[in-house]
């Protein structure tokens, strides 16, 4: 018994080694998938944001041919821009309702709120119907533009690791990009017999990203999405409030919003109307839409290379200094006649502008509660991309009236009104209840 006891005892530590070799290896091989898995979900929403860039840098090479095929003045073909923010306004509100309702999956895919809007709107486009169709189809994909930029900004800003480094890349090489290549096939299409034909190549795109959220996410809620990745689920609040009612009672909420108005109705502003000032003031020939690529160019590479800058000085003060050099860039536009030097500027203000946004989806994700974050920044998202349709339009009534040189002023009066909405927004997290 004496020789047996040793070798039993033995037996039992080389089991019990056995067992953990065997629990290391399936830990190890579950965290490989579900980092696989993750990187599947982010290529996929950064595939959703190129699509949003792609129609956010459409319209300015667009817009001088369809005022002359339409035969209308700026006011008027400014209501492309007024039916969209209806669309955008309409899907930030039934994103509060319909996420907590139906989940991050059910309502991007399942629902087709979002994906299959933007398929109709393209179709509408496409063939260059009487202008009301024409707009109708703007308001359209308002709606799923919101709803995406809702839920997979609220969806990134969830992610525990490295979330700001991910925002980043998402607005910038993949938003960023849709918009700073849409303007290089627009301004081809804007010369062409058949231009609304651009619109098929969204289209394309649209369909693309409809597969691939069905394939991806399916039917399946945030927190079940995130649990596959490793991700627990987010905290949820105590309050027997709504969270149609928490989020509205925030007032982090609607600084925010309201900062993202402005600054995405500065940004498409700059997008869609610097074309027409560059022809009209400036003088440039139908290769003007380049300037555009070149704005929104600077936008994906302000987001991606100065990443380390916003780390470095610190995200709430860098902004100011993006926001003071971007005023002074634009004077120089005003002020200066030249339309290299102009072109230029251009570019470098979208290197400035492009951080902001980011920067502002990870403050919120900092000073909001954890369990109302997607639907807040579902809401912030909305308003700003009721802010693109906004102030565009604004700027075309005005133009109208006084003749697009007031582009510059208001840009520069927009931008320095950014800039103080900035200095109200909260540094730091409030407790919720």
């Amino acid at each position: 018994m004496k020789s047996i006891q040793p070798q039993e005892r033995h037996g039992d530590v080389s089991g019990s080694s056995s067992a953990r070799v065997v629990i290391s290896a399936d830990s190890k091989s579950q965290e490989r998938r579900q980092r696989r898995r993750g990187r599947i979900q982010f290529a996929t929403l950064c595939w959703t944001l190129y699509l949003a860039g792609w129609n956010d840098g459409t319209t300015g090479p667009l817009l001088p041919r369809i005022q002359r095929v339409y035969n209308v003045n700026f006011a008027i073909v400014s209501l492309l821009f007024v039916f969209a923010c209806i669309g955008f306004i309409t899907g930030a509100l039934s994103n509060l309702v319909l996420d907590g309702r139906y989940g991050f999956g059910k309502v991007t895919v399942h629902s087709f709120l979002r994906s299959l809007f933007q398929v109709v709107a393209y179709c509408f486009e496409s063939a260059a119907p009487p202008f009301p169709l024409f707009v109708l189809g703007y308001a359209i994909n308002g709606v799923g533009m919101a709803l995406q930029d809702a839920q997979a900004n609220g969806f990134v800003a969830s992610l525990r690791d490295n979330p700001e480094m991910k925002m980043g890349i998402l607005h910038a090489v993949w938003f960023r990009a849709g918009a700073f290549s849409s303007p290089l096939v627009a301004t081809q299409f804007a010369q062409q017999p058949h231009w609304s034909f651009h619109y098929l190549c969204s289209l394309g795109l649209a369909l693309v990203n409809t597969i691939l959220l069905i394939m991806v996410f399916g039917l399946k809620t945030q927190d079940e999405c995130l649990a596959q990745i490793g991700v627990p689920p987010c905290e949820k609040g105590n309050s027997e409030r709504s969270q149609f009612r928490q989020v509205f009672a925030l007032r982090a909420v609607h600084l925010l919003a309201f900062f993202i108005l402005v600054y995405v109705g500065v940004e498409v502003t700059v997008g869609g109307w610097i074309v027409t000032y560059i022809i009209d003031i400036r003088g440039g020939g139908p290769s003007s839409g380049y300037i555009s690529s070149g704005f929104f160019g600077g936008l994906m590479t302000g987001r991606l290379c100065l990443l380390w800058v916003n780390r470095v000085v610190g995200e709430r003060r860098v902004l100011f200094i993006y926001a003071f050099l971007a005023i002074g860039l634009e004077l120089v536009v005003w002020f200066v006649p030249s339309l290299v030097g102009g072109a230029v500027a251009v570019s470098m203000i979208g290197i400035l502008l492009g951080p902001m946004y980011p920067i502002a989806m990870n403050h919120a994700g900092r000073v909001l509660p954890r369990w109302l974050l997607t639907v807040s920044i579902g809401w912030i998202a909305g308003c700003g991309q009721a802010g693109s349709a906004l102030l565009p339009f604004m700027t075309g009534a005005i133009a109208s009236k006084s003749g697009i040189g007031i582009l510059q002023p208001l840009l520069v009066s927009m931008m320095a009104f950014m800039t103080s909405i900035w200095i109200l927004v909260p540094s730091s997290a409030r407790r919720e209840d």
